[in-house]
């Protein structure tokens, strides 16, 4: 509006003007549109309890001081589940406690972490602790949340005597009453998942443990015998363990060896 059309402070004004009307004018219609405004989100902030605070800490901790990797593996549960059936339709005949699959897990490697001392062991930075027994950690499920009782000197015990202390030491973690004592020196840790349904998960080590084995559910699967294909019960485990106290092949052969012993369970027990 300038002399010789010239622009001037004025039009700029006005042009600002004639935008900021415009922005409000589209503002109103995309809201006129939209109908009436979002409601606010409701929410409830809690504040976390110590117990899941120390959680996550060591979680943390383990994730991102740790190098880890998980090697997944499943074997022929035919056995296992058969002797399952045996012990207990004789248990109250014998006086057996409730064997349950952890719990032949929890024997079987009580026995084969025995020929694996990298996986019996506590990485301690500059030095390895390797451990004379096998004090097996068990993962426990609590209100409070993630509880891991040890089972002290389990590779001296008994089917059975595990079997009953692995209850005992859980029905305690769920009521409370567990002594802190319990709560500490595992040399090696087992967290069953498979009741749940899982397939296959990746167990986060207990610092400063090398290794922790998780234990999946039972699944149909094929193998070939004389050319055909027959079907079979598969129980998966997923072995996690810490690359910097020991390497990829050692970690397997542990797995593998596992898995032989539990397709042989009962040979084993003869032992």
């Amino acid at each position: 509006t300038g002399p010789n059309g010239r622009i001037i402070e004025r039009d700029i004004l006005e042009l600002s003007k004639l935008g900021a009307e415009a922005m409000a004018s589209a503002a109103t219609a995309v809201c006129a549109s939209a109908g009436a405004a979002v409601p606010e989100a409701e929410y409830e902030d809690v504040a976390l309890p110590n117990i899941r605070k120390v959680i996550a800490r060591s979680m943390h901790a383990s994730l991102s001081e740790m190098a880890q990797l998980t090697h997944s593996f499943s074997f022929d549960a035919t056995q296992v589940m058969a002797y399952r059936k045996i012990v207990k339709e004789n248990a109250e005949k014998f006086g057996l406690a409730n064997i349950t699959f952890n719990d032949i897990i929890l024997f079987a490697v009580s026995r084969v972490l025995l020929n694996h001392r990298d996986l019996n062991a506590h990485f301690l930075g500059d030095k390895m602790r390797y451990f004379t027994d096998v004090n097996l950690g068990m993962a426990v499920d609590t209100p409070r949340g993630l509880l891991v009782p040890t089972i002290f000197g389990a590779n001296k015990m008994s089917l059975n005597e595990i079997a009953g202390a692995a209850k005992d030491l859980a029905k305690q973690a769920q009521e409370g009453t567990i002594s802190p004592d319990l709560l500490v020196g595992a040399s090696f840790t087992v967290s069953n998942l498979g009741t749940y349904g899982v397939e296959h998960f990746t167990p986060v080590i207990n610092p400063p443990q090398t290794g922790i084995l998780g234990v999946n559910n039972i699944q149909t699967k094929l193998k070939m015998v004389d050319g055909e294909a027959v079907p079979y019960q598969a129980m998966g485990i997923s072995l996690t363990y810490d690359h910097r106290a020991l390497d990829g092949a050692p970690a397997s052969r542990f797995a593998q060896e596992l898995c032989r012993t539990l397709e042989n369970f009962m040979a084993l027990l003869a032992k």
